[in-house]
């Protein structure tokens, strides 16, 4: 069971410099805050053996993500929204 959570401990280490280097590139303060939490408590899980760092450090970051401090997927089409809708009702009537 101790080798599961220094894998995970791991991977959440990884996945905290992932997120720090894209916010090194895209400087969106959620992707900072996201990477601490990850890191921190993967670092936590390392240093003491226990499961409940993971979790905690897991639910926090879904707690951010539902507050919105995810960057979104912004679409490629943001500014044709109005005009695509006047095309179509034009083709209606």
């Amino acid at each position: 069971m101790i080798y599961v959570i220094y894998l995970f401990g791991g991977l959440f280490i990884v996945i905290s410099c992932a997120m720090l280097y894209v916010f090194y590139r895209s400087r969106h303060f959620g992707l900072f805050i996201m990477g601490v939490t990850y890191g921190t408590s993967g670092a936590l899980a390392l240093a003491l053996p226990h499961w409940w760092p993971l979790a905690a450090g897991f639910v926090l970051v879904w707690v951010l993500k539902l507050l919105g401090v995810e960057p979104g997927a912004e679409s490629r089409d943001e500014g044709r929204g109005m005009r695509d809708e006047g095309s179509a009702k034009r083709n209606e009537g």
